[in-house]
């Protein structure tokens, strides 16, 4: 049985997203047992792992500034691979997971495993073919396309384009679109939002959490809207829920207040926008879901090109206030929608639903025959 390892790591939904539903459609094309999903930095150091997953969420939501200068300083100043020491807890747990495991194939979703597989590669310690899962668009670090090797599955078209103009050769560059879960191309055509021509009330999706700036103040904003149907979801922010419950109960339409769900993707494709900030994974999910997104935040680096993909096609707007929130939405409504028409149709050419079946495919028509040999 063919069998794939799939690298991935906590910092920022999209690597773990990408992973899962990657993992899902190899094990569909292949049978149980053939993939397997490991973070090399929980493995590695479980605790400094929490320490620094707290410390890159506090800086994204409390010192955006702060992080963009650090994003920019690691892109510009190629501190890896003269550098890997750092990772040398990495490293071994690396070496371990490919004793045990013996894949045929390794992808990562992650970019700084490139380095370390470019090593073992080069020590002539790797068999295994080896492919980036590329989670950004546009916006791409340098990180993603300094190692070598056996090719790179992106997004859009726009940004193999990027990676192009860095070097990266067009034979490696697969335009297969974001690994988002299987739900999208089993529906699509059979699960939409109700016409608003015919009358309906719009229904706003709203993903928020207390650490997005403007969050309550949107929320407020939302609440008062007497004409549209809401939905939100908070994750597993108790106290935000709870704050939104006690609010929405006062409110004559409806609105209902999600915690944790595992139904983001059925809520995106029958709600006619999203407001969210520009994470890899939501974004790429509205997308397949032709769901507009109104863009609440975006976090310096790797988030500005997801926002930047929406801004030339046009499927979306960025909403810094609450005011701006209100008023994109009215726009799109008016008309019976036809503004939010526009959007939606400009995301149908963007949408990759069943990509995560075809990475899985071109991974597993990839695998490498010849056994591993890691050296102890």
């Amino acid at each position: 049985m063919t069998k794939i390892l799939i690298l991935t790591a906590g910092f920022g939904e999209g690597h773990n997203a990408a992973a899962r539903n990657l993992a899902t459609a190899v094990t569909a094309l292949s049978g149980p047992g053939s993939a397997s999903v490991a973070d090399l930095c929980a493995l590695a150091s479980p605790r400094t792992n929490r320490v620094a997953r707290r410390a890159y969420l506090a800086a994204i939501n409390g010192a955006p500034a702060l992080w963009s200068a650090f994003y920019n300083w690691v892109d510009r100043r190629r501190i890896f691979p003269r550098h890997l020491w750092l990772l040398r807890a990495e490293s071994g747990a690396l070496r371990s997971l490919l004793r045990r495991e013996q894949p045929d194939v390794i992808c990562s979703t992650f970019p700084i495993y490139g380095f370390l597989l470019e090593r073992l590669a080069n020590a002539g310690s790797l068999d295994a073919p080896f492919f980036n899962v590329v989670t950004d668009s546009i916006s791409i670090n340098s990180l993603w396309t300094r190692p070598a090797c056996a090719g790179w599955f992106v997004p859009n078209e726009e940004t193999a384009a990027v990676m192009r103009g860095m070097g990266v050769p067009t034979a490696r560059l697969h335009v297969l679109g974001f690994p988002v879960p299987a739900f999208f191309a089993e529906h699509t055509g059979k699960l939409a939002p109700p016409d608003l021509a015919a009358g309906a009330a719009p229904r706003v999706l709203c993903i928020v959490h207390s650490g997005v700036r403007h969050a309550w103040a949107i929320a407020q904003r939302l609440l008062a809207e007497t004409e549209w149907e809401l939905t939100f979801a908070v994750g597993r922010d108790e106290r935000l829920r709870r704050r939104l419950e006690a609010l929405a109960s006062t409110r004559a339409r409806p609105a209902h207040v999600l915690g944790w769900t595992d139904e983001i993707p059925r809520l995106l494709m029958t709600h006619h926008v999203v407001i969210s900030k520009a994470g890899g994974a939501t974004t790429q999910e509205a997308i397949a879901a032709h769901c507009p997104m109104l863009v609440s935040q975006i976090v310096p680096g790797q988030e500005e090109g997801n926002y930047e993909l929406l801004r030339r096609r046009r499927p979306g707007v960025l909403v810094e206030t609450p005011e701006a929130t209100i008023t994109a939405m009215r726009q799109a409504f008016a008309n019976q929608g036809a503004v939010w028409r526009q959007w939606r149709d400009a995301l149908v050419p963007l949408a990759h639903p069943d990509a995560s079946h075809a990475i899985a495919a071109q991974l597993l028509s990839q695998a490498a025959r010849a056994p591993l040999a890691i050296p102890a």
